[in-house]
């Protein structure tokens, strides 16, 4: 969807992360999150995606 104005863009994007998705703040170890990213990176996805897949791997064990 293309907008004229960048800040109407901005404000689509945010009402559809807020409708769509719960925010997490996380907090790790000092030095662990140069870990994640490089482990993320060598799967080819975000620090997002990597973090999401381990959870679901998680609550599918459980």
């Amino acid at each position: 969807m293309a907008y004229k104005d960048a800040k109407e863009a901005y404000k689509y994007n945010n009402d559809f992360n807020r409708e769509k998705y719960d925010r997490i703040s996380l907090m790790v170890k000092s030095g662990k999150k140069d870990i994640i990213k490089a482990r993320a990176a060598a799967n080819n996805e975000s620090v997002n995606a990597f973090i999401n897949r381990a959870i679901d791997k998680l609550l599918e064990e459980s």
